[in-house]
């Protein structure tokens, strides 16, 4: 048994690693002076054919690129508003729209409600390229093509953060909620001060899933968002040309640590979240 123990850990271990590889290459090519980094990634960027010499720390770290890209890159810093401004506000119309809709389905019965759940949970599974031409359609009907507003709408109802509260308030004991009617509490009353503390894992786990989601779109500004200005972060990567590989680097450092740091702040919420979303009563 211990053996098997050891075994185990060491398998966890080292799937860990295999993970954060990518992770820390990435940091340290944000560390590299230029041609360091060309030479050790020649055949990628496209330069030569010669063997890539990956390294999880720089030979003579630099703070160069980092310099670049926050001193000198204005792009950068209009993305990243671009990215801000599209998705905390759909992060917050998502609270508004699913937590309602969820309570609802969670607490209340009423005619067609499985076959409602349904369609939410076939909508949830639909790729965005099956309704990427209906959803354009609308969109330009409505006038906001081009603007921060077609990808903000379309994110406030997405049915995902719907499916997971859902499965959170399913799990608040029944009694806590008739114990509240007793007490006189209207239903108001219970889904703001039972619904919504309870709930919390859930509702943290689907506001999270979601803004990462928006924030590492790439498919949807790219259909909707014709200027280049109102771009997001996602799509500044994608962007860079082969001589500014080290700006590339440092980007993707500062991309991922609003996200990494949302998940440190809400690791405990999550688990809590995911693990709801699969208890079935």
């Amino acid at each position: 048994m211990k053996k098997r123990h050891v075994f185990h850990t060491i398998l966890l271990y080292g799937a860990c690693f295999l993970i954060w590889v990518p992770l820390l290459i990435m940091g340290a090519g944000a560390l590299m002076p230029e041609d360091e980094l060309y030479w050790r990634y020649l055949s990628p960027l496209g330069l030569g054919r010669d063997r890539v010499r990956a390294a999880l720390i720089p030979s003579y770290p630099s703070g160069d690129s980092l310099g670049e890209l926050l001193i000198r890159s204005p792009g950068f810093f209009v993305m990243f508003w671009n990215a801000c401004i599209q998705v905390i506000p759909m992060a917050a119309g998502q609270f508004l729209a699913a937590a309602p809709a969820a309570w609802a389905f969670a607490r209340f019965r009423f005619p067609g409600k499985r076959l409602l759940f349904g369609i939410y949970v076939i909508l949830m599974i639909l790729p965005f390229q099956v309704t990427q031409v209906s959803n354009y359609l609308v969109l330009d009907g409505m006038g906001i093509l081009n603007s921060h507003w077609s990808l903000i709408l379309p994110g406030i109802w997405s049915t995902l953060p719907v499916f997971i509260m859902t499965k959170s308030f399913e799990t608040i004991p029944d009694a806590l909620v008739e114990a509240a009617y007793l007490d006189g509490a209207g239903e108001f009353y219970t889904f703001f001060h039972v619904g919504l503390p309870l709930g919390y894992p859930g509702i943290a786990t689907a506001l999270m899933l979601g803004f990462l989601d928006g924030w590492n779109a790439l498919e949807q500004p790219v259909t909707y968002l014709k200027d280049k200005n109102l771009w997001p972060i996602a799509l500044y990567l994608p962007d860079i040309a082969k001589d500014k590989a080290s700006v590339a680097f440092a980007a993707a450092l500062i991309t991922c640590l609003l996200p990494v740091l949302i998940y440190l702040n809400c690791q405990e919420e999550l688990e809590q979240g995911v693990a709801a979303s699969g208890v079935k009563q």
